[in-house]
């Protein structure tokens, strides 16, 4: 009878760290796509009555979807302490990627923002495969990279 396969806990954890960053980063750039909408279509008075604050809305969003989902992909790590660290740094990351995508509406417009979203998203779900795939497989011979 063989052992199971040892898991590969850097795998697992930047798998998980990957899938905080990019869907907590699709959400406050999803946030921000938002509000550049409303302000083409409203008068600045007229902004905060209809919408309250829809970017710090998105903004603390974006914190929670990237703490949550980085912990539950992380929790094949056994380790309560690594799976907070990896939540704390996946929120801290999703906000660099909205930061990034103030600037990609800067240099691009509404499509380099668009695209930065979808990027930042389709980052997210290879970071989940990548992380259910080590706690799955383990370490193999030829190494467990995506």
């Amino acid at each position: 009878m063989t052992e199971p396969a040892a898991k590969d806990p850097l795998a697992i954890g930047l798998g998980a760290l990957a899938t905080g960053v990019g869907l907590g980063g699709g959400v406050t750039t999803l946030a921000q796509i938002f509000v550049e909408l409303l302000q083409r279509r409203l008068e600045p008075a007229e902004y905060h009555g209809v919408a309250g604050d829809p970017l710090m809305a998105g903004l603390l969003a974006g914190i929670v979807v990237a703490a949550l989902f980085a912990w539950r992909r992380s929790t094949p790590l056994e380790n309560l302490w690594q799976s907070g660290v990896i939540g704390v740094l996946a929120a801290v990351g999703a906000l660099l990627i909205g930061f990034f995508a103030a600037v990609a509406d800067r240099f691009f417009g509404l499509a380099g923002m668009i695209v930065w979203g979808l990027a930042s998203v389709a980052g997210g779900v290879r970071g989940s495969r990548w992380a259910v795939r080590a706690a799955r497989e383990g370490i193999e011979e030829t190494g467990n990279t995506p």
